[in-house]
């Protein structure tokens, strides 16, 4: 297990959903304010834990798809936090893309040192504990956007948005060793 190819894998196809949306629908998501994100995100991951609790997928959409969707939501947020959002689609695809894979190349540095300094842990941890730790980090950021993105003592939305990009490829991860 080679923890940087194995990300790689997972940021691949994640990032060919992206594109592939960017060509449906380009950045249509300029227009959502930060609120809008995080209740973006959080409805995925909502998902995701009563199909852990309950064992009942009635939509049929894999859960595997809905973590990719907060992948690249997560994203998202790091882009409307950064560049601010915007009444109008003010972004070209090509623009969005790049910022994408700015993104990916931040979260993939911050994971490698927190996998330094954490051992790897994740690996021994519950796939449901990984959606439970993506939970709670949309509701700080929902917490978070409600005092008008000011924090006292916390790392703030950004943090948060790193973190839940790197828990939800660990998640795909142990999935796709589940799978095989």
């Amino acid at each position: 297990m080679n923890t940087n190819t194995e990300f790689d894998q997972v940021v691949a196809k994640a990032r060919q959903i992206f594109v592939l949306k960017m060509k449906d629908y380009g950045p249509s998501w300029r227009i959502m304010r930060p609120q809008t994100v995080n209740d973006q995100l959080f409805i995925k991951a909502k998902r995701i834990r009563e199909i852990e609790m309950t064992g009942e997928n009635l939509v049929g959409e894999s859960v595997e798809g809905e973590m990719y969707a907060i992948f690249n939501y997560a994203i998202i947020g790091l882009i409307q936090l950064r560049e601010g959002f915007s009444d109008d689609i003010d972004m070209t695809t090509e623009q969005a893309t790049r910022l994408y894979d700015t993104y990916v190349s931040e979260a993939k540095d911050l994971m490698q040192r927190k996998n330094h300094d954490y051992g790897e842990a994740w690996r021994e941890m519950y796939a449901s504990s990984l959606t439970d730790i993506i939970l709670t980090k949309i509701n700080r950021n929902k917490s978070i956007a409600a005092h008008n993105n000011v924090t006292l003592a916390s790392e703030g939305c950004e943090g948060n948005y790193f973190d839940m990009m790197n828990y939800a490829v660990f998640y795909l991860i142990k999935a796709s060793e589940t799978a095989k």
